[in-house]
């Protein structure tokens, strides 16, 4: 048998990780083997708590048997053909599904992609050809907020508002104005405003901020202005959606409907790689005329395993009725992250339904102190990350009271190993 070890040094480059400190000699990668619900386990049969969803994606938990079911049965169909020119039912009955979460008839359009920086590209640059086809190409502008993340394509990355995720620098990518509150939103004159195609924005929570919650109302005074002056809004539920706050989106909470939404992670259930961007008919209308094609997807667009796996987990949502009771586990949740906010090193405890961020600190972020702490956790069976100092708890929906109590007291002990 090959040392997978020894393999893995000298061939694999992980996303968003020091490989120096990976590749020493003294570092045993841990590799995951299997899992089933919220537990994952290791090449030494370790079992941890997944206490972030597997990086923000898992909903019912891992092999739960309808998600498994209905991969197996599309896959004795086939597995993927193009969409470029050609469609199949799952996808046509995935988009139905999608529209019908919405209320009314505003959004009626799906189109789908690979993840959340392809669903936020899609929606991009479907506003600002939506503007140039409807005799307005002066609207070129995207009104983003400080902070923001929406991926890290090269037109995602140049929209958000944190430079370390934008490698090169901010010198490529779209015309953004970057903003940091409502109150400068509504101070923008109006030379400003004639110039913006569309509007960008996280609803109710930021992730890659570090879980920082905006204040309540925001969305629906956001969705207002856009509505006054013209400008097309973009929700990024990438992260917020599909139960992840409470409600199937965030959006729901402050009663808006956007012009687009972008989805991805969630999705699937966390199982495969698939994207939405879910518009109007108002800007699909647009791209009827001549020359006017949205020439833009991938070579897995509308994959049908994806697909097969989203119909899925509307399925599980429907049946076992996840999200009646997901609201008695955001109290729990609550309850148990309480203690933290006396916990000497914890500055803020900052929660959005199942979403958690405890900042610990203040600390020199050069010590990677939430890594620590999130390595740390390991010992005590929860496997998650940080945003810097912020460390992240995001169970999947299907987590049970013992195992949200589990994931907490699994992060205390850790804070207390490396911090006393």
């Amino acid at each position: 048998m090959p040392d997978l070890t020894n393999l893995e040094k000298r061939h694999l480059w992980h996303p968003f990780t020091p490989m120096a400190e990976w590749c020493a000699e003294d570092h045993e990668p841990l590799r995951i083997v299997d899992g089933c619900g919220c537990v994952l386990r290791d090449q030494h049969g370790n079992e941890y708590l997944d206490g972030n969803s597997s990086i923000w994606t898992n909903i019912h938990g891992h092999r739960h048997p309808t998600m498994d079911a209905a991969i197996r049965e599309q896959l004795d169909r086939v597995a993927h053909t193009s969409f470029l020119g050609l469609s199949h039912q799952p996808a046509i009955r995935l988009a139905k599904g999608l529209v019908d979460l919405f209320p009314g008839e505003k959004l009626t359009r799906v189109f789908f992609s690979d993840d959340g920086s392809t669903a936020i590209e899609c929606a991009v640059r479907m506003v600002l050809q939506f503007w140039k086809q409807s005799g307005k190409p002066e609207r070129d502008m995207l009104l983003t907020f400080d902070r923001a993340y929406h991926g890290d394509t090269l037109g995602a990355a140049s929209l958000g508002g944190l430079p370390v995720f934008k490698g090169s620098g901010n010198d490529f990518g779209y015309r953004v104005l970057n903003l940091s509150s409502m109150a400068e939103v509504e101070a923008l004159p109006e030379s400003e405003k004639r110039r913006l195609a569309g509007a960008v924005v996280e609803p109710l929570i930021q992730g890659a901020a570090g879980m920082r919650v905006w204040p309540k109302g925001m969305l629906k005074q956001l969705s207002q202005w856009c509505g006054q002056n013209d400008v097309l809004l973009i929700l990024d539920e990438v992260m917020t959606g599909f139960g992840r706050t409470g409600t199937m989106f965030a959006c729901e909470q402050e009663r808006v409907v956007p012009d687009l939404i972008a989805l991805a992670k969630g999705l699937t259930g966390g199982y495969m790689p698939l994207a939405a961007t879910i518009t109007t008919e108002r800007v699909f209308e647009a791209f009827l005329g001549d020359g006017q094609t949205f020439f833009y997807g991938h070579s897995y667009t509308a994959n049908q395993l994806g697909c097969a796996a989203a119909l899925a987990s509307l399925r599980v949502f429907e049946e076992e009725q996840v999200l009646d009771q997901v609201a008695s586990k955001i109290t729990t949740f609550a309850e148990l992250l309480a203690p933290l906010k006396d916990h000497p090193s914890v500055i803020d405890v900052r929660q959005c339904g199942l979403i958690a961020g405890i900042e610990v600190g203040p600390l020199d972020p050069a010590l990677r102190i939430g890594h620590q702490i999130c390595l740390a956790a390991r010992k005590h069976g929860l496997l998650t990350r940080p945003v810097v100092d912020t460390l992240v708890l995001m169970p999947p929906l299907c987590a049970s009271g013992e195992e949200l109590a589990r994931m907490v007291a699994a992060l205390t002990a850790a804070m207390n190993d490396v911090l006393g």
